[in-house]
């Protein structure tokens, strides 16, 4: 390690839609910001279409199997967003009002559906979301609408971040956009950072922080090998005044772990209470003649519609009539039609109706011949917030276990019978819907080789009224450690029903000013205030008498 420690303003750790969104606002309201982010950096043109071993497909994705729990995200510049499906959808009103595990309200009181709208506003002009008209439906979320339709259930278009004047339609849309049709951070908030004049510097994996003697912040980094991620190619030291962490649930809570034999006792809720947003896979095998039959629908030409190879379109279709806040909390739930990878999709599928082995063997066989007929729902209930991080690993977020993407964790999950009724509900829907008159056999995945999943890891650091189920104060702030936010996943109190971006994003914008205080109680030269990426200032309005409420500064 150098001798020579840098300094910054803010230093933001990770570069997903916590951390773009900070560095943006900081930046362009004139602190000097510094990102640091694991993963690679990678550009449009670097985005490639295949399975290879040390392409794009696996430098950008980590794989973290717990006990338990797997949690697949993002690792590159721009994060999670470079590799979701860019569904944008409003947590609805009842979210906020979930008591859960802890018999009382989890959200703070200040966050509701309404004190949140606003920022929502800010989110959608910020990415262009949007939400299409039917005829901008995939196929497969048409089929999954009338499906629902002839089941007598309904079913809506999903708000999108995507410019469907660009999508070529090319199915790899989770391996990164090499359109920019997808609206990831790499094409309107970091970008407007870096315009501003932030640092990104990918490759830096953050191990912890210790506290300076003017109550600032040391952060201690190793570099990472570009290939191989096991590997060190150095490491180094930056002090800041600020620290924003947004390096995913997954791994914010761990290097607060690590960090707590320097800075101090942690809260009680550092690296517990996390959710996997309720997540639950089904795979159903259609009957193609039975599809054209009864809901007269065909691709044509003898072609099957799932034959989208890859990772396929991101869901543009969901059913929502289980999101009604006058059912019990566990029976709430959305179901979306989605498209997940073979790699991952074909291992995890079982067997309808099978009599042996339901996901390997004879059977499981038989039915991968027919891997162009799948067609997956993505259920998202509410669960129990019941895991647990363990020790921290001596580094990263966990053991990897491969040169990139696979690693063993120390996150613990056994879910309860909550969350249990609410997966088995879901299920049992699904099942219904699309097994009403022969249309299709349907299964959820396996849970016996990794446990529950999720692509949408929330609440390890989870903000909140009461100190001692919450790690966050209402303005993002780690309780008993002034100057460290915490704005990606794990802020997030609960399981959200849907697809989280939408509020990931909203909440680090309502972050911000906060932020900006702090920064600004500590000499940093910052104001608050700065329009849209894309430089719209219409979003700025609905939040101004918010920030007057609170005194926070604005230009």
């Amino acid at each position: 390690m150098s001798d020579a420690i840098e300094r910054t303003d803010v230093l933001v750790v990770g570069s997903g839609f916590g951390g773009a969104i900070a560095a943006y606002h900081l930046a362009a309201g004139g602190a000097k910001v510094t990102v640091l982010e694991r993963g690679p950096w990678l550009k449009n043109d670097e985005f490639e279409h295949d399975y290879k071993l040390g392409s794009s497909y696996t430098r950008i994705f980590d794989f973290v199997v717990g006990d338990g729990m797997s949690v697949l995200g993002g690792n590159c510049v721009g994060g999670g967003s470079v590799v979701y499906f860019a569904a944008m959808p409003r947590a609805p009103r009842f979210v906020f009002d979930r008591h859960g595990s802890i018999g009382r309200r989890m959200w703070p009181q200040a966050v509701s559906r309404d004190t949140l709208d606003p920022w929502y506003d800010r989110i959608e002009e910020s990415l262009s979301v949007s939400k299409p008209d039917w005829s901008e439906a995939s196929y497969s979320g048409g089929l999954w609408a009338a499906a629902c339709d002839h089941a007598g259930r309904t079913a809506n278009p999903l708000a999108a971040a995507v410019d469907n004047s660009k999508c070529v339609n090319c199915n790899f849309m989770m391996a990164g956009c090499r359109f920019e049709a997808k609206q990831s951070l790499t094409v309107n908030y970091l970008p407007a950072a870096l315009a501003h004049g932030a640092q990104i510097r990918p490759l830096h994996e953050v191990q912890h922080l210790e506290r300076t003697a003017d109550g600032g912040y040391r952060v201690h980094y190793n570099i990472v090998d570009d290939e191989d991620y096991r590997l060190q190619a150095g490491s180094g030291v930056i002090e800041a005044k600020i620290v924003v962490l947004a390096a995913g649930a997954g791994a914010t809570p761990v290097i607060l772990q690590r960090s707590e034999a320097h800075l101090g006792t942690m809260p009680h809720a550092v690296g517990r209470y996390f959710s996997g947003n309720g997540e639950r896979l089904n795979t159903a095998v259609l009957d193609e003649d039975k599809v054209a039959q009864i809901l007269g629908l065909s691709r044509g030409d003898g072609e099957l519609p799932y034959g989208a190879n890859a990772i396929g379109k991101g869901p543009t279709v969901a059913s929502w009539d289980k999101l009604d806040g006058s059912l019990p909390e566990y029976s709430r739930y959305s179901l979306e039609q989605l498209y997940f990878p073979p790699g991952l999709g074909t291992i995890l599928a079982q067997v309808p109706d099978a009599s042996g082995p339901t996901w390997f063997g004879k059977e499981k066989k038989e039915i991968l011949k027919n891997w162009k007929s799948w067609l997956t729902i993505f259920c998202m209930t509410e669960d129990d917030n019941e895991g647990v991080f363990g020790p921290p690993p001596a580094t990263g977020n966990s053991h990897r276990i491969s040169q990139q993407m696979l690693g063993r964790g120390n996150l613990s999950y056994k879910p309860t019978e909550n969350t249990w009724h609410g997966w088995n509900q879901a299920d049992a829907d699904v099942k219904e819907i699309l097994e009403k008159d022969g249309l299709a056999k349907v299964m959820p995945w396996t849970n016996d080789l990794v446990g529950a999943y999720t692509v949408h890891p929330l609440a390890s650091c989870r903000m909140g009224d009461d100190p001692g189920t919450s790690a966050l104060d209402d303005t993002n702030e780690l309780r008993g450690h002034s100057g460290i936010f915490v704005t990606d996943g794990s802020a997030v109190p609960g399981a959200l029903t849907v697809n989280p971006a939408m509020t990931i994003a909203a909440l680090a914008e309502r972050a911000v000013p906060h932020i900006v205080a702090a920064a600004r109680a500590r000499g940093v030269d910052v104001t608050y205030g700065a329009p849209a990426p894309t430089g719209h200032k219409s979003g700025r309005a609905g939040v101004l008498p918010l920030l007057k409420q609170k005194r926070l500064t604005t230009v």
